[in-house]
């Protein structure tokens, strides 16, 4: 379910906002709604930022790596009795950022999982030939 939402947008920013979404091939309001979804997100946790890259725009730290890649290195310790702490200990994350990241995937846990599950699949493919 969706609901329309009427905006009034200065004329610049308006046309600022048309040329950025024609040149990513995207529709005016596509491009407003991604904008809104991803300044809630950071408004909701602001250590997080959105990024483009090869396989889409993802989640990532400010300044750091991307949030699925800390989720991977978080579940890939889990034989640790810290994992947070070890973490912590081998790289140049803190454990505030790490846990950041937690929230941030406990909020969007499929978009995280799908992530690794993308490196995950991609590293195994890439192995085996």
């Amino acid at each position: 379910m969706s609901e329309n939402v009427s905006v009034r947008l200065e004329d610049g920013l308006a046309e600022r906002l048309r040329l950025r979404a024609r040149a990513a091939g995207e529709t005016l309001s596509a491009r407003l709604r991604r904008y809104a979804d991803e300044g809630v997100r950071r408004d909701e946790h602001p250590p997080i930022t959105f990024r483009d890259g090869p396989t889409g725009r993802r989640a990532g730290m400010v300044g750091g790596p991307d949030v699925w890649e800390v989720a991977m290195w978080i579940e890939d310790l889990a034989a640790e009795p810290d994992r947070l702490a070890t973490l912590a200990q081998e790289s140049v994350l803190t454990r505030a950022q790490i846990e950041a990241v937690l929230r941030y995937r406990a909020a969007y846990p499929e978009e995280v999982d799908a992530r690794i599950e993308l490196h995950r699949h991609g590293t195994a493919l890439a192995a085996s030939a």
